[in-house]
């Protein structure tokens, strides 16, 4: 009995050992990888969580089942030249092969979410564009300041937010915003004038982490959210 007391004591604590390795190295290769993001996609307030348990044996057959990668906030590139902050971005990519020296890999898939606020949204529009939710999913409140017959008006449309090239190979989606009407108020011309500041398009063209694209979008009471994914995607190196 004694010598069995032995043998429980000496497993439980190579157990501990190995677990507390198991969990320095996982912190460890998370810390590098998220160093290595950061400074490849020029991301900030990148972290980064490996899954999975053991991860010594996913690292010795450079396999990992999923690494989640939360960026506290990311500016992305649009067409026109104008920035548009996202919110709560995050990807989970899965199926990561990693290369020779451990220094990346790649992932099989990765899906992901990110918020842009109605503040955001509203700092990326025109002068004088101000935008909040519609009421209901895919529904903006857009509200204009126009000149019109010398003299400045504020009209407010609701309007549908829609993604238009999600998917295409060559990168970027256009987020399209479109008033479903406008009052004319019996004012010639007077639609023309708002839909020139309510109605935009925004193409994204970088940004995002490497590879992943807008695939969906909506809208709710915190902003418009965007769902994000891809394949066969760079991840650090």
């Amino acid at each position: 009995m004694r010598v069995l007391r032995v043998v429980v004591i000496i497993g439980v604590v190579l157990g501990g050992l190995f677990v507390g390795l198991d969990r320095w190295a996982a912190g460890y290769a998370e810390d590098r990888m998220a160093e290595r993001i950061s400074a490849r996609q020029g991301l900030s307030g990148v972290g980064v969580d490996i899954k999975g348990f053991p991860f010594l044996t996913q690292a010795l057959s450079r396999d990992l089942d999923q690494v989640d990668l939360k960026v506290a906030g990311a500016d992305v590139a649009t067409s026109d030249g104008r920035t548009t902050h996202l919110s709560r971005l995050r990807v989970a990519f899965r199926g990561v092969e990693l290369n020779g020296d451990y220094s990346g890999g790649t992932a099989r898939s990765a899906t992901g979410s990110a918020l842009v606020t109605y503040a955001d949204l509203t700092a990326a529009a025109q002068p004088g564009v101000t935008v909040a939710y519609g009421g209901a999913p895919g529904k903006l409140k857009v509200t204009a300041s126009v000149e019109f017959l010398g003299r400045t008006l504020s009209r407010s449309v609701i309007s549908t937010v829609s993604l238009v090239g999600a998917g295409e190979a060559k990168g970027g989606s256009t987020v399209r915003v479109r008033a479903d009407e406008v009052p004319g108020e019996g004012l010639p011309g007077i639609e023309a004038v708002v839909r020139k500041k309510t109605d935009f398009d925004r193409r994204i063209d970088e940004g995002l982490p490497s590879g992943v694209r807008l695939t969906t979008l909506t809208s709710d009471a915190a902003g418009v959210v965007l769902t994000l994914g891809g394949k066969n995607l760079a991840l650090a190196g």
